[in-house]
């Protein structure tokens, strides 16, 4: 495999805005299987993470925050395109097929095929390095990315190569960053300062994924407080992801570009660690509920954004449409998020929306042919659509996630009205045809 000196370099082509109308930085943070409860300032009792905190209490802390997919390369290419999965076609991880055997692809040239299709819905996108670049922008890509080679979603630089061969499934190189190094953000930072440049940097390390593996100083703080090794190790990463974040955060207090950077942060989806192994449980990732789509999202810019604790639900959707009108952009004609800084706009919008699909894509063509549910978050409620064609048997769900935050009572039979109501929103947003 190849080394940290694999970072792929190439020269600040775009030219530099005019000072009087420049742009804030804009570093986007996205941990990888990450519980929305498992941050001491969405109250865990024993999970530290001060770094994370700290940035909640000095911008926007949506505590309410969802992703539209529980399955990572569906999630993160909502991230970067504004888009939902059955509009960007990246339903799943994987192209047909596969299933489960990753290694197939190294030698199928069918499934090769499936995997470079897959990689050219992000190519054709209109993602936000490529949006951003259009401004003046140079742009970073470090970390999990499914999209083939950094480039090919837009970013000037990248660490990940694309290659199957190499090991290019899910970030290949780009999965060191934090865990063995973070010197390609810190020395691109630098770079772009000293060139005068505005700056986009994606941030999205391989943790608390699996392997959890944390230092041994961190492991025993938790040994004692979890009901198990796998848990200790599970929180003992988070803590470690959170002592990255610390050090990329303070080197733009050290460059002294802090006030003039925009940084967002959230999980691509949730994680409940499974007690007695080393997986998740269920109602985790992969599933329609909160403990796989739920995430704090956290906005901060130093004077251009007043600290603020929302409880308002609100969508990894409103990333692209915020980072695009911060930097002074329009958000695409099909990007259906808000500004997250327009406080009407998330007052006002009725509700949230997201489709939960199988962890390989059923057709590359219709998106539709996968999809296991569709489900709808309205102020304090919460329904689940199952799909006939692909979950038979399964009855609506129906949850207060206010009053029940564990989605532990399905009150769809004593609301029928409701149901009503939130299916005939859902349908509104997405209306699969039969």
């Amino acid at each position: 495999m190849l080394g940290i000196a694999a970072l792929v370099l190439a020269p600040f082509v775009a030219a530099t805005p005019p000072a009087a109308d420049r742009p804030p930085n804009v570093v986007l943070i996205v941990s990888d299987d990450h519980a929305w409860t498992d941050y001491s300032f969405m109250g865990h009792p024993h999970v530290q993470t001060p770094r994370i905190d700290r940035l909640a209490a000095e911008g926007l802390a949506f505590r309410r925050g969802y992703v539209p997919s529980s399955l990572c390369s569906p999630s993160l290419a909502s991230i970067i395109t504004g888009l939902y999965p059955h509009q960007h076609k990246v339903t799943g991880n994987d192209p047909p097929g596969t299933a489960g055997r990753y290694g197939r692809l190294l030698d199928d040239p069918a499934l090769r095929e499936g995997r470079r299709r897959m990689e050219g819905f992000i190519k054709e996108a209109p993602t936000l390095p490529r949006l951003l670049g259009e401004r003046g922008f140079v742009t970073l890509q470090t970390g999990k990315w499914w999209g083939g080679s950094h480039a090919e979603g837009g970013f000037h630089e990248g660490m990940t190569h694309g290659d199957p061969k190499r090991g290019g499934r899910h970030g290949d190189v780009g999965l060191e960053i934090g865990r063995k190094t973070m010197r390609p953000v810190l020395d691109f930072i630098d770079r772009s300062v000293d060139a005068d440049r505005p700056f986009f940097v994606w941030y999205a390390p391989m943790m608390p994924h699996t392997p959890h593996n944390p230092p041994e100083r961190l492991l025993a703080k938790y040994r004692d407080k979890a009901p198990s090794l796998h848990v200790a190790r599970y929180w003992a990463m988070i803590e470690w992801f959170d002592e990255t974040c610390g050090e990329l955060l303070d080197h733009l207090d050290a460059k002294g570009v802090a006030e003039d950077t925009l940084v967002v942060y959230l999980a691509d989806n949730g994680w409940i660690q499974d007690p007695d192994a080393p997986g998740y449980g269920p109602r985790s990732k992969q599933s329609p509920y909160d403990g796989g789509l739920r995430t704090p999202i956290l906005v901060r810019w130093p004077g251009k954004i007043k600290p603020a604790v929302v409880d308002r639900p609100v969508s990894s959707i409103d990333l692209a449409p915020t980072i695009l009108a911060a930097a002074g952009l329009e958000p695409t004609a099909n990007m259906g998020g808000v500004d997250l800084r327009d406080e009407r706009a998330v007052a006002d919008r009725p509700a949230v929306f997201g489709e939960v699909f199988g962890h390989d894509v059923a057709d590359l063509d219709r998106p539709a042919a996968g999809l296991r549910y569709r489900w709808v978050v309205a102020e304090d409620w919460k329904l689940i659509l199952p799909d006939p064609r692909n979950a038979p048997g399964q009855s609506p769900l129906l949850f207060n996630v206010v009053a029940d935050p564990a989605e532990a009572r399905d009150l769809a039979a004593a609301e029928p009205d409701r149901v009503a109501d939130l299916t005939r929103l859902i349908d509104g947003w997405w209306r699969v045809e039969e």
